[in-house]
């Protein structure tokens, strides 16, 4: 192993944000009456989803968070959907909504997170939030990402003057890490599936942060990797029977100064996030904050 390489543990990081949480919700009833609020709805029986959305709640509740849970059959029409987003948006009670992705092919994403009022975006992906994102101005950032910045932060791993490569330009991962990384002055490349020379780019970065989520398409090896880069995994997949990043991990250690495990790294930051996120829209909605739109 290269000296000083350490691991990055998303479950040590995830459980001090949880605690950190759980004192803010039990702060804001205590001195508003307010109990945070998370509605999570789910559109049709996939699995996994159903997974998500059910791990989602429960560690709300240990936090002090309560859940309204609407799961509704795949044929729900989109209109429908809107109608539902919309009396949640309204709902006083209601302070976050999580619209677990993705929905069926006959509902159009945009259009339903568009319809999500800004205030209660917990995601981080309506058009609004994008936006305020992209002007340092975010109050509630997308979840996956804030829990990389999150960890590199706990263990005082600096992005400034960084070259950062970053493999995903999905609107979930990639393009919020770009604005992240580059507030906090990291120089950002892009990469994806069209990149030319990919391995050159890998190889001249001090962090790497990989979120393609497909072992058979991708995996960051130890000859992608300079020595002591800074390697994040965002990726899950089946490999060989077990869930696996993108990283072979066995090998990249060698090389990396710090690296994610996968499990145990980013996953478990998604949901503290959430959590956080969820807190925050609360104490704003509490606060009597308001959105232009």
């Amino acid at each position: 192993m290269a000296a000083g390489a350490k691991i990055i543990s998303g479950l040590e990081v995830s459980a001090a944000v949880k605690e950190r949480v759980k004192k803010a919700a039990d702060e804001l009833v205590r001195t508003t009456g307010v109990q945070p609020c998370l509605a999570t709805v789910l559109v049709g029986d996939d699995p996994a989803s159903a997974t998500y959305v059910g791990s989602k709640q429960k560690t709300a509740k240990e936090l002090g968070i309560a859940t309204r849970d609407h799961r509704l059959a795949a044929t729900f029409k989109q209109h429908e959907l809107l109608e539902l987003i919309d009396l949640l948006n309204r709902d006083p009670q209601v302070h976050g909504i999580l619209v677990q992705l993705p929905l069926p092919a006959h509902i159009d994403e945009f259009s339903v997170i568009n319809a999500i009022s800004p205030l209660k975006d917990v995601d981080g992906l309506t058009p609004y939030s994008a936006g305020m994102l992209q002007n340092g101005k975010a109050h509630l950032k997308p979840c996956t990402p804030s829990g990389v910045m999150e960890l590199l932060d706990y263990y005082n791993i600096d992005p400034a003057g960084m070259d950062a490569v970053i493999i995903n330009r999905s609107n979930l991962v990639g393009k919020p890490l770009v604005f992240m990384l580059l507030e906090r002055n990291a120089t950002v490349t892009v990469c994806h599936s069209r990149t030319k020379d990919l391995e050159k780019k890998l190889q001249s970065a001090d962090l790497v942060i990989t979120a393609v989520g497909n072992r058979q398409r991708f995996t960051l090896t130890a000859d992608m990797v300079k020595e002591g880069a800074v390697v994040i995994d965002v990726g899950t997949s089946r490999h060989q029977g077990k869930l696996a990043g993108d990283v072979d991990f066995a090998s990249v250690r060698e090389k990396a100064s710090w690296i994610t495990p996968v499990p145990g790294g980013v996953g478990p930051m998604t949901i503290a996030m959430l959590m956080r996120n969820t807190v925050s829209a609360a104490s704003a909605i509490a606060a009597g904050a308001g959105v232009q739109r």
